[in-house]
């Protein structure tokens, strides 16, 4: 079982940055990917941005190409999400998510962690 501890959330000003860490407590995640995922209020979830953990291929929603980024720290088994030039709606509750081998989805989440944009 693998538990994906997220932190970094929080209120910033339009145009403004923030980076989400998420770190899975497994001694080592070898996992297929790690990525993220949002959800606004009265909105279903929606894919964010994802990581291959293997190989490092990365995958953004248009909506976030160019001012978000995914990376990783394979040591720490840790994914992160730098966000600059937010925008209103990128407030969201973010979640982190694993997707383990041999599974055809994620199949791990996170608690999520809120991202609040003042305009």
């Amino acid at each position: 079982q693998v538990q994906l501890l997220e932190s970094g959330g929080g209120s910033v000003q339009a145009g403004g940055s923030l980076r989400l860490s998420c770190t899975a407590s497994t001694r080592t995640f070898s996992g297929v990917a790690m990525g993220w995922f949002r959800q606004a209020p009265g909105k279903e979830r929606e894919f964010v941005a994802s990581m291959r953990w293997s190989g490092g291929t990365t995958y953004y929603a248009d909506s976030v190409k160019g001012r978000f980024t995914i990376s990783r720290n394979r040591a720490l088994n840790t994914v992160y999400l730098q966000m600059s030039s937010l925008k209103p709606e990128d407030a969201a509750v973010y979640y982190c998510a694993a997707q383990a081998v041999g599974s055809a989805d994620y199949n791990y989440w996170g608690q999520g962690t809120q991202v609040t944009i003042a305009s």
